[in-house]
């Protein structure tokens, strides 16, 4: 009696054993596991993007070996601890976390026909042309003295002929768009900086704008043309809105997460 009753714990013993094997390890490397729904679901995405390569379940799995040695070695050699990757990965959080706390309000976002039209009336597509004196990120005041100064004396002179804007912006403005007279073409508002379309909106074909800084640096604009409703591109409208209704949406969340914040600031560095 005693010898089946060995016999059976160590049979249950064996087939627990076998129960509790990962039956669905597809791989491992250097005794980390790729279960299969891992893999699958990385194959999947592979299988979207089109390369010079194609793409069977070797190679994808291949693929997940080489990340897993790779990440193996940047773990060893202490790159996760480098403030850049650290930087980046806190970035990677950040986005996540946002994207599944707003995701349900940014999915009840709809953009009608008639709020394109009422945004189109108070934000009108220009077509428009400019000089530039550019400045750099932090200029010194001498610098915005000289640029402010160059621009002006090129405004003056097309006060007299406003004929020869082209001419000037071909030998003057300092942007790639200066060899064609430094016409940027037909532009929506919201890709514009904020003083650049504010210097022209309203105004007529023809009007010329004194100079007017942006981040820049100083721009005189020349207002070529003006698109309307019925020529502008309806969906790039409708995407502009909406991202001006995900971004509202977005200021309200970090509102609520500040206030619920202990947040310390020193004025006088800024």
């Amino acid at each position: 009696m005693k010898k089946w009753t060995f016999a059976i714990a160590a049979l249950m013993t064996v087939t627990s054993v076998f129960a509790e094997a990962p039956t669905d390890v597809i791989a491992t490397v250097n005794g980390h596991q790729i279960t299969r729904s891992q893999f699958e679901e990385y194959h999947l995405q592979n299988l979207k993007f089109v390369g010079q390569r194609v793409v069977t379940k070797e190679v994808s799995l291949n693929d997940m070996i080489n990340k897993e040695l790779a990440v193996e070695k940047a773990k060893k050699s202490g790159v996760d601890k480098d403030p850049a990757v650290i930087a980046r990965i806190e970035d990677l959080l950040s986005q996540t976390q946002i994207t599944k706390d707003v995701e349900g309000d940014l999915k009840k976002i709809t953009v009608s026909d008639d709020e394109v039209k009422k945004y189109y009336d108070d934000n009108k597509e220009y077509r428009t042309a400019h000089i530039l004196y550019r400045l750099r990120a932090e200029p010194s005041k001498e610098d915005v003295t000289g640029a402010l100064s160059q621009s002006m004396e090129i405004y003056t002179v097309l006060q007299k002929d406003p004929e020869s804007f082209a001419k000037l912006a071909n030998k003057f403005s300092q942007t790639t768009a200066a060899p064609v007279g430094g016409d940027l073409g037909f532009q929506p508002a919201a890709r514009l900086a904020p003083e650049y379309f504010a210097a022209i909106k309203g105004q007529k074909v023809g009007f010329i704008s004194k100079p007017v800084r942006s981040q820049m640096g100083y721009h005189i604009i020349k207002v070529l043309g003006e698109k309307k409703f019925d020529q502008i591109d309806k969906n790039l409208y409708k995407k502009i809105i909406y991202d001006q209704k995900r971004d509202a949406i977005l200021e309200n969340y970090f509102k609520n997460l500040q206030k619920g914040a202990d947040i310390k600031i020193n004025k006088s560095l800024l």
